[in-house]
């Protein structure tokens, strides 16, 4: 996809990955409608950016919610091409803790709804709202970016919860693809490494720096930027399409 006037919808916009995201997608103008639990920040990055950028405040497991957004983004004067699943949630606990205690159900199942199923749910909306579109290049509709993990290969220890929700991810990549290749509609995900994130924005400094040493290279930890930037690249790339891109400076991560 070379024009970027086009309508684009981002999810977990107000921050992290997705604000990167909408920053770059904005700068190239697109139309972008930031979708986001985070009302303060997501209010505040549309404000900041101005012209066709929008908040809509979204849950993404409920399917009502992401139609709204959904539509609030096609109601723009341009065409929705674009679509970038960033909302994603943490979850640390072992699959059985000290004192033979189980994991908690709960908290896997929410991450799991979250991160997996909050991302189909996305792409299936968005998918039908760029469906009904007129085809442009290759007849082309539309391009949708997911956001896995490398967890999603190199789960550590106490990572079971979040390395299957974005295992989910990958595995959804191909099969969404080749569903969505009738109407035009590419389906990529990125697998980031250690991004400096707010996530990991809150542990100390040199916690963080101990966490880039283990990188082979570049020896730093990665940059929402740097995710923004591949997330555009495969949005331009006509012939990308049912990929997973690892984003991780060659880091293959231990146990724990």
């Amino acid at each position: 996809m070379k024009n970027f006037d086009v309508a684009a919808v981002v999810s977990g916009g107000a921050s992290g990955l997705g604000a990167a995201t909408v920053r770059a997608l904005a700068a190239r103008g697109a139309a972008v409608t930031v979708l986001d639990l985070q009302e303060e920040k997501g209010k505040e990055l549309a404000a900041e950016l101005g012209g066709h950028t929008t908040f809509v405040r979204t849950d993404v497991t409920d399917a009502d919610s992401v139609q709204a957004a959904v539509e609030e983004a096609t109601g723009k004067d341009r065409p929705l091409r674009i679509a970038v699943n960033c909302a994603g949630i943490g979850w640390a606990q072992r699959t059985v803790g000290r004192g033979n205690v189980p994991h908690d159900l709960d908290p896997f199942v929410r991450t799991v709804m979250v991160n997996l199923v909050g991302t189909f749910n996305v792409l299936r909306l968005a998918a039908a709202a760029m469906a009904a579109t007129e085809p442009g290049e290759d007849g082309e509709r539309g391009v949708v970016v997911n956001t896995a993990s490398i967890a999603a290969y190199d789960g550590q220890i106490g990572q079971v919860a979040y390395a299957a929700s974005k295992g989910g991810i990958v595995g959804m990549t191909l099969p969404a693809a080749r569903d969505l290749s009738s109407v035009g509609i590419r389906v990529c995900t990125i697998a980031p490494g250690l991004v400096d994130t707010p996530l990991l924005g809150s542990l100390p400094e040199e916690a963080r720096q101990s966490l880039a040493a283990g990188i082979p290279f570049p020896k730093r930890l990665g940059r929402p930027e740097d995710f923004a930037q591949l997330a555009v690249d495969l949005v331009e790339h006509g012939y990308l399409n049912g990929e997973v891109v690892r984003m991780d400076g060659a880091l293959r991560m231990a146990p724990r």
